[in-house]
C-alpha cells in the first residue's frame, strides 16, 4: 500500500492565491481595450468578461464570502454565551474586558504613531503632483457618543439580522451572565449551547477545506481590473504602509507577546499563517473570525473561556492595520495639499483614530469612512481619499491579516494571565493539524 501525502491547508491556499493572481493577470492582458472579446468553443460564441470574470469568478468569490459571513453571528453569540455562563465569578468578566480592551487600544496607539513617524520621515507625499480620477462619496460618520450609545441593542434579533457585532456582543455577554446566575434552567440551558457550539465549530473546518478555491475566485476577479498604474503612481505611499504594516505585524506584536507571556513568537507567527492568509485573502475580520477562533484555540491553546470573548471583541474593536493606513495616509494627503500638521494636529490624530477603530466595522473599506473622520478633525480636505482608493484594497488585504495577529496575539496574553492556557498545545507543531483535511467520503458513508 501506497501512501498519498496530502497537502496542507497552507500550502492549498498559497497554490490558490498564486493561481488566482495568474490568471487574473492573464485575463486583463486579454480583456485590455476589448472587453467584449469572445471565445469561439464547439460553435458557441462566449464573451469571455461576462462569462468568467463577472460569472464564474464573481459567483465563486461571494458565495465563498457568504459562506463564511453565514457562520459568523451563530459563532459569535453561541460561543460568547458558552464562554460567559461558563464563568462562576462574574468579576472574571470584568478583567476579562479591562486587559483585552486596553491591549487592543494601546496595540491601536502604537500602530498610527509609527505609521506616521515612517510617513514623516520618507515624506511619500512631499513634491508629488497628483490629479484625484475620482470623488469619493464620504459616508457620515458616527460620532464617538453614538458609537458607545450603538453598542447597546434595543432589538437584539434585529442587531443579529444585520450583522452588528457590538450590539451582539453585548446581548450575549448578558444572556450568559444571566445563565450563569440562573442555577439548574442555565445549567441545562448551557449543555445545549456547548453542543451547538461544537457543531458550528465542525462546520467551520469543514469550509476551511473548500478556501482555496474561494481564494482563485477572489483574486482572479480582483487582478483582472486592478489598475496598475495607479499603484505605480502611489508606489511611496503603499511602501510606507506595507512596511509599518508588516513591522507592526512581526515585529511589534511579537515584542509584545514575548515581554508578557515568555512565549516563543516564532511558534505563534508559525501558527497564524493561515488565519492571516484567509483575512488577506478576505479583506475581512469579521469573515475570517471563524478561522482566528479556531486558530487560537486549538493551535494556540488559549481556552474557550477566553477566545470566545477576546476573539469576537478584537474582530470588532482591533483595527491597528486600519489605524496604520489611517496616520499614514493623513501624513500623505497633508503633504500633497502642502499642509503643515502641528504636534497638536498629530496627538488629535492618534486620538481620533485610536477611539474610531472602536467603531470601525471588520468589512472591506470600512477604515475609508474612518479615515474622513480622521481628516476633517485636523482640517484636511476629505476629496484627497479619492487618491488612495486605486491601491487601498491591496493594503486592505494586508491590513485585515495584521488585525486578526493582534486579536490572536491578545487573546494568548490574556489568557495566560487568567490561566486558562495551555501551553503544551501552543508549543506543539501538530496541534490542530488533524482537523485540516477532511474525509468527505467518510462524512458522507457516516
Amino acid at each position: 500500500m501506497t501512501t498519498k501525502k496530502k497537502l496542507s491547508l497552507t500550502s492549498r491556499i498559497v497554490i490558490g492565491m498564486l493561481a488566482g493572481i495568474a490568471v487574473g493577470i492573464f485575463f486583463q492582458f486579454i480583456l485590455a481595450g476589448a472587453e467584449e472579446r469572445q471565445l469561439s468553443l464547439l460553435g458557441l460564441s462566449i464573451p469571455l468578461r461576462a462569462f468568467f470574470v463577472d460569472g464564474i469568478f464573481h459567483i465563486g468569490g461571494e458565495i465563498f464570502i457568504a459562506s463564511l459571513r453565514m457562520l459568523v453571528v451563530p459563532l459569535v453569540f453561541v460561543s460568547l454565551v458558552c464562554g460567559t455562563c461558563s464563568l462562576s465569578d462574574t468579576s472574571k468578566l470584568g478583567r476579562l474586558g479591562g486587559k483585552s480592551i486596553g491591549l487592543y487600544l494601546i496595540t491601536t496607539a502604537l500602530a498610527i504613531s509609527l505609521a506616521m513617524a515612517l510617513a514623516l520621515l520618507t515624506g511619500p507625499g512631499v513634491g508629488v503632483e497628483l490629479q484625484a480620477e475620482s470623488t469619493f462619496d464620504v459616508s457620515a460618520a458616527p460620532s464617538l457618543a453614538q458609537v458607545f450609545i450603538n453598542i447597546f441593542p434595543t432589538n437584539p434579533i434585529q442587531s443579529m439580522a444585520s450583522g452588528n457585532m457590538l450590539q451582539i456582543i453585548v446581548f450575549a455577554l448578558l444572556f450568559g451572565i444571566a445563565m450563569a446566575l440562573t442555577g439548574k434552567a442555565g445549567e441545562r440551558l448551557a449543555g445545549i449551547f456547548n453542543d451547538l457550539n461544537e457543531v458550528i465549530l465542525r462546520l467551520v473546518t469543514i469550509l476551511m477545506n473548500l478556501a482555496p478555491y474561494g481564494v482563485f475566485f477572489l483574486l482572479a476577479k480582483l487582478f483582472t481590473f486592478i489598475r496598475y498604474e495607479t499603484i505605480l503612481n502611489l508606489f511611496m505611499y503603499f511602501m510606507v504602509v506595507l512596511t509599518v504594516l508588516l513591522v507592526h505585524g512581526l515585529l511589534v506584536y511579537p515584542v509584545i507577546l514575548k515581554a508578557l507571556t515568555g512565549l516563543n513568537p516564532i511558534i505563534f507567527l508559525k501558527k497564524m499563517r493561515e488565519a492571516a492568509l484567509f483575512g488577506f485573502s478576505t479583506s475581512s475580520s469579521s469573515a475570517t473570525l471563524p478561522i482566528t477562533m479556531e486558530t487560537v484555540t486549538k493551535k494556540l491553546g488559549v481556552k474557550n473561556t477566553i477566545s470566545s470573548f477576546t476573539v469576537p471583541l478584537g474582530a470588532t474593536i482591533n483595527m491597528d492595520g486600519t489605524a496604520i493606513m489611517q496616520g499614514v495616509a493623513t501624513v500623505f494627503i497633508a503633504q500633497l495639499f502642502g499642509v503643515d500638521l502641528s504636534f497638536s494636529d498629530f496627538l488629535m490624530v492618534i486620538l481620533t483614530a485610536t477611539l474610531a477603530s472602536i467603531g470601525t466595522a471588520g468589512v472591506p473599506g470600512a477604515g475609508l469612512i474612518m479615515l474622513a473622520m480622521v481628516l476633517q478633525q485636523v482640517g484636511l480636505p476629505v476629496e484627497g481619499i479619492a487618491l488612495i482608493i486605486g491601491v487601498d484594497r491591496l493594503l486592505d488585504m494586508t491590513r485585515t491579516a495584521v488585525n486578526i495577529t493582534g486579536d490572536a496575539m491578545v487573546s494568548v496574553v490574556v489568557g495566560k494571565s487568567e490561566g486558562e492556557f495551555d501551553e503544551k498545545v501552543f508549543n506543539d507543531p501538530r496541534a490542530g493539524l488533524k482537523e485540516e483535511s477532511i474525509d468527505f467520503h467518510h462524512l458522507r458513508d457516516s
